[in-house]
């Protein structure tokens, strides 16, 4: 009996050991979560992103940005790495290009190049001949870990967001591993570039943002949207703006759009009507805001098995906005049928609902509006 208590009490040492000091490698810092607004006023529940109609995407899954290109193609990112092209019923769907990396976020710019935001590997620019070229993978001799989203402007300006300057996709076992570990930290290192295609140049329009993801352009192409995932919020600032610190003095030149939001904010994507649409990936999680001022317990977190973190459920959820911050429509299936939402894809007759994890493209008549 002795030897099974001195067996069990230094198993029992070894497991507090491992809880308290095993390597982890977030360094957290203790941050204010606001408390959460739950599903109420402009995001009261309800069911009008239930019942989606699928299109298949073969053996890929993970339609995690679409975008309709030149000509006149539905164009979407999987978990593959693929880009795949089709039509905008999903019929004679293909493999436009593979980078061998994973694009996040992509737009066209005015010769019809696809402009892609590889989390991998950098900004990329893939011509109808197929062919990638890589036009940035760094700012300033350092490197670009994390691009994620991008917008081309009319002059030709590329706008894309370096999610976590400390977690890099590619480096930490993927797009969502590394997320995670970049929104637990909170050290907000993601940022704002802007790639000038004239002098081949990037540089950093905005800085202190945890997990810089979405990006929009306002119609006049001066103001620029951003979405901050870690602190469920969304930015306005200034196209032209120049290192500017969102998580120091530099926020009084910006205008917080959002605060407070009931989810996580993933991609912004301009509909029609002015509005601009954001997915919400995931509802907010109470454990996560109370570990805010913890950082002992986020780190102790990581050093749990995977199935017990903190992570929220599946819950569908997009909504789009004015260029002032009016709600004007929100859509919800808090059944999660169709997982993490990321966004939204508006064409005269359609909403095609982005996601990181779907089997397939949802989408629904844009009569549901």
């Amino acid at each position: 009996m002795k030897r099974l208590l001195i067996a069990v009490g230094a198993a029992v040492l070894a497991l507090v050991a491992y809880l308290a000091f095993w390597p982890v490698p977030i360094e957290p810092v203790t941050w204010a979560a606001p408390v959460a607004p739950g599903y109420a006023g402009p995001y009261a529940i309800n069911n009008k992103l239930a019942g989606m109609q699928m299109i298949s995407l073969g053996a890929d899954s993970g339609p995690e940005h679409v975008a309709i290109g030149p000509d006149g193609k539905l164009y979407t990112t999987v978990a593959s790495g693929n880009i795949l092209r089709m039509n905008t019923d999903g019929s004679a769907l293909e493999v436009f290009a593979t980078t061998g990396g994973r694009v996040l976020g992509f737009d066209f710019d005015a010769a019809g190049n696809l402009v892609a935001a590889d989390a991998y590997l950098g900004l990329l620019s893939i011509g109808a001949d197929r062919k990638v070229k890589v036009l940035a993978d760094q700012v300033g001799g350092d490197p670009i870990r994390y691009a994620d989203a991008v917008v081309v402007a009319k002059n030709g300006k590329i706008y894309f967001t370096d999610a976590s300057t400390r977690f890099g996709a590619k480096q930490w076992g993927g797009t969502f591993e590394a997320s995670v570990l970049d929104i637990l930290e909170q050290s907000s290192s993601g940022r704002v570039l802007e790639y000038d295609p004239a002098s081949q140049a990037t540089r950093v329009v905005a800085s202190g943002l945890a997990f810089a993801n979405g990006l929009a352009l306002s119609q006049d192409g001066q103001q620029l949207f951003v979405a901050e995932t870690g602190k469920y919020r969304l930015w306005k600032i200034p196209a032209s703006a120049g290192k500017l610190d969102l998580a120091g003095s530099g926020a009084a030149q910006a205008v917080l759009l959002f605060d407070n939001l009931p989810g996580y904010p993933d991609n912004l994507m301009r509909g029609l009507d002015g509005k601009i649409w954001v997915g919400l990936v995931k509802p907010r999680n109470a454990t996560v805001d109370k570990l805010a001022g913890q950082p002992f317990m986020r780190k102790l977190t990581l050093r749990l098995p995977r199935a017990l973190w903190p992570i929220p459920p599946a819950y569908g959820h997009v909504m789009a906005f004015t260029e002032d911050g009016k709600v004007v429509a929100d859509l919800q299936d808090p059944s999660g049928a169709y997982p993490e939402t990321t966004g939204v894809t508006e064409t005269a007759d359609r909403l095609y609902i982005q996601s990181l994890h779907a089997k397939a493209l949802g989408w629904l008549p844009r009569a549901k509006l």
